[in-house]
């Protein structure tokens, strides 16, 4: 009942709904311009396109000056890929998550294929912050970022854009649109208009760890 509910609102965006995924549906679905989500309490995945797709900029993102402050005045220590599976625990820890137990599977597989990585802030030796998702081509796919210090997953969040910057990346999606992500220059555009980016963007060869 719950599937064919789900499935009749088109205004969920909701492509479709499984029962299960792995990391070879996941990738051919942002290859598709569509990601996943669990409904851990019902048991299934739904997969999304939305109407508006969220993205960054890489050229217009926008560093605060109380951001760039709390960037110069240090403190932390970023890594990348360092601690892939703390990163996604720490995102699945807050009272409503998306991220399951077969998520943190599936993408910890593909992250060990080189497909999803991470950015770690540490401080005092303590994960503090961070952010996890998927890269493709020339495309990176945002998935999710957590802080337990202040200001810690905008730092980290500042240090993927220049990676992604400093490797010729073309496309970063957030997914949905927030005022907390507006801030850095997010904006919002048309599916069509995300759909041809994400096509230029995955005809290109780029590596998001050496």
């Amino acid at each position: 009942m719950y599937l064919e509910l789900i499935v009749s609102q088109p205004q969920m965006e909701i492509q479709r709904v499984t029962r299960s995924l792995n990391s070879e549906m996941v990738e051919e679905a942002y290859r598709q311009g569509i990601f996943p989500m669990a409904d851990i309490e019902r048991g299934v995945v739904t997969w999304h396109r939305p109407r508006r797709r969220a993205v960054l900029p890489l050229e217009a993102f926008h560093v605060s000056r109380s951001l760039a402050r709390r960037i110069r005045r240090g403190g932390f220590q970023v890594t990348f890929d360092l601690d892939f599976a703390g990163v996604m625990a720490a995102c699945a820890a807050r009272e409503s998550t998306w991220i399951s137990q077969e998520f943190k599977a599936v993408y910890g597989d593909l992250h060990r294929s080189g497909k999803a990585h991470s950015v770690e802030v540490w401080v005092e030796g303590a994960l503090a912050g961070g952010l996890y998702g998927v890269s493709l081509g020339g495309a990176f796919f945002a998935e999710s970022k957590f802080h337990r210090v202040t200001d810690m997953s905008k730092v980290a969040l500042a240090h993927l854009v220049w990676r992604l910057q400093a490797r010729g990346f073309a496309l970063l999606e957030v997914q949905y649109l927030t005022a907390h992500l507006r801030q850095f220059g997010v904006v919002e555009i048309t599916n069509k208009d995300y759909m041809a980016r994400l096509g230029m963007a995955l005809e290109l060869e780029r590596a998001f760890f050496p």
